[in-house]
């Protein structure tokens, strides 16, 4: 998983989120720092991004040799909305890590789905495209592709491998043993006049107070945007996602609006998601 690029891929990927990390992983790639040269980037879109990172996705694709595709299995956020509704008929919902308000003492949290099925299946759609295979059409035997995950030293415990077995994860930040803040730095140096976004749903549950408060503080659309959708998965005919309890983004079971947005740090607590999204939410 660290022993850097496989021999005769027949496909190499980057799973682009474009937050920091893989931002700067693709653009160390488009300059030689990091090679074999990818065939291409994929951006998995939930359609619910802050605008500043598909402004940002925008800019990044004219830095890139390769091609950067764009695919979406939906709007994960009208999606999560319409769980609220009892009069649609719905067996299937994107499930959220969400925040449930059950009987217990500490409540319960909702079975992530999202990562599946808004992030892993439409990149690996879009290889088999790439790859030229029809629908229901097998994976040739001994196919390898190649996928880079920009995951770095610093969260090396988000570093899994792939469950699909023509897939092979690779982590080239890890290589590098670059951290976080060490990609900061390469992005700085080289591009001054630029700023890196953070990648991650509008209203993810898995944000830290910091991410929050850096939401609130610097993208007010965004913010007021995730205090509806919250507000409104308690305001339906029906709980979100069709919960027997009222469900929260926030683990204070506390309307977003009304969270004492101290820092997970400020509270002695850890971040165990890294404030954003590289592309695979965490896998």
């Amino acid at each position: 998983m660290f022993d850097g690029p496989i021999e005769n891929a027949n496909l190499r990927i980057i799973s682009l989120g474009a937050g920091v990390q893989s931002s700067v992983m693709a653009l160390m790639a488009a300059q030689g720092e990091i090679g074999p040269m990818p065939d291409a980037a994929i951006f998995a879109d939930t359609q619910w991004e802050p605008e500043p990172v598909y402004k940002h996705l925008d800019w990044l694709e004219t830095q890139l040799p390769f091609p950067v595709y764009r695919v979406s299995f939906g709007n994960i956020r009208e999606m999560a909305l319409a769980t609220t509704d009892s009069k649609i008929e719905k067996n299937w919902s994107p499930t959220m890590p969400i925040f449930i308000d059950s009987d217990s003492e500490k409540g319960g949290m909702g079975i992530r789905q999202c990562t599946k099925n808004f992030k892993i299946e439409p990149i690996e759609k879009k290889i088999r495209n790439l790859l030229g295979l029809k629908k229901g059409q097998r994976m040739p035997v001994g196919t390898q592709v190649e996928t880079w995950i920009g995951i770095s030293k610093d969260e090396l415990i988000r570093a899994k491998e792939s469950r699909t077995k023509w897939v092979t994860n690779r982590h080239p930040l890890i290589e590098k043993r670059m951290s976080r803040y060490e990609c900061g730095l390469w992005f700085k140096e080289r591009y001054p006049d630029r700023t890196l976004t953070r990648s991650a749903c509008i209203g993810c549950p898995y944000r830290s107070n910091e991410s929050w408060r850096n939401l609130r503080d610097t993208d007010e659309e965004s913010w007021l945007d995730a205090i509806d959708f919250d507000q409104r998965l308690r305001s339906g005919t029906r709980n979100g996602f069709g919960m027997p309890y009222p469900v929260y983004l926030h683990s204070s079971l506390k309307p977003l609006d009304l969270v004492d947005l101290s820092t997970d740090q400020d509270k002695g607590q850890l971040d165990m998601f890294g404030e954003e999204c590289e592309g695979m939410c965490g896998v």
